[in-house]
């Protein structure tokens, strides 16, 4: 095992589940890629959750090899029939259409126009689907989390590095909506409400808040959504803010918190496998 992997154990153990319900969801991100086994009927994680330092830079094949590896580690405590059968869903911080990246946020700019589900297929030689990293990360809270049966316009914001959202209308994801870059004040929004924005710019909760809120208030303006679900980095210390923002617009944390878009990917994959379900965009139905 690489000196810089990080293991978390999960609850389940690899007898606990028949293989045909598991898939494998990677979450790639600008500092670490994340992964684990997924029980696909539940959203539980099963065997241990890796996680390993992006290549810096993060050029798409250096990316690719060692989401492979990845791979390959969370699929060997099942037999090769097993383990070598596990689709793999991947959420990237990009803005995706039939597989190609079309973006690239906090992330090589070498991404922009990589053809990774192609690649990632036949270095990884198994079903490989790809999904912005939001609404892969939302998808799993729809679908088990925080969103689950809930109807109307829900957006889910993943707070960390950046701002990703994902949108929701009664279940269904309008894909890649990247309002995280949205005007604020002339500027990026998510240069100003990003976590990281924080530590950047030195503001204490309240102040990091007051940004946020206005933010909340731009989007709740603009779509009247009915729930805004937090995941991300921040979502963990969210009483440090939540009493600061004035939205009218319920509330709610992500149930999976960094976890959703692991959670996320392996769903994209099982329903990639069984039934090739993409929009007419390219981009998984939820």
């Amino acid at each position: 095992m690489a000196p810089d992997t990080m293991v978390t154990t999960t609850g389940l153990t690899p007898t606990d589940v028949a293989p045909a319900d598991l898939a494998i969801g990677l979450d790639f991100g600008g500092s670490g890629i994340k992964g684990a086994v997924v029980d696909v009927r539940t959203g539980q994680l099963v065997g241990d959750r890796l996680r390993v330092p992006t290549p810096q830079p993060s050029v798409p094949h250096e990316v690719v090899a060692v989401m492979d590896g990845l791979v390959r580690r969370l699929a060997a405590p099942w037999s090769p029939s097993e383990g070598d059968g596990f689709p793999v869903g991947v959420g990237i911080p990009a803005v995706i259409r039939y597989g190609t990246t079309l973006t690239a946020a906090n992330i090589d700019s070498a991404w922009i126009g990589f053809p990774a589900e192609r690649e990632m297929g036949l270095a990884m030689r198994r079903t490989v689907a790809a999904g912005n990293d939001a609404d892969v990360a939302g998808l799993a809270e729809i679908r088990f989390g925080a969103g689950r049966d809930q109807p109307g316009l829900v957006f889910v914001l993943t707070i960390g590095t950046g701002i990703g959202t994902a949108l929701f209308i009664d279940g269904r994801l309008v894909p890649n909506t990247e309002l995280g870059h949205l005007e604020l004040r002339g500027r990026d929004a998510e240069e100003r409400v990003a976590e990281s924005a924080r530590d950047r710019l030195g503001l204490n909760w309240r102040e990091w808040a007051g940004g946020f809120d206005e933010y909340l208030h731009a989007l709740e303006r603009l779509f009247w959504p009915d729930l805004f679900i937090f995941g991300g980095g921040a979502s963990k210390r969210a009483d440090n803010y939540l009493s600061y923002l004035t939205v009218k617009t319920p509330i709610a944390l992500a149930t999976f918190r960094n976890n959703a878009g692991i959670v996320g990917g392996a769903l994209i994959a099982h329903e990639r496998r069984s039934r090739g379900s993409v929009s007419s965009s390219g981009e998984p139905i939820a």
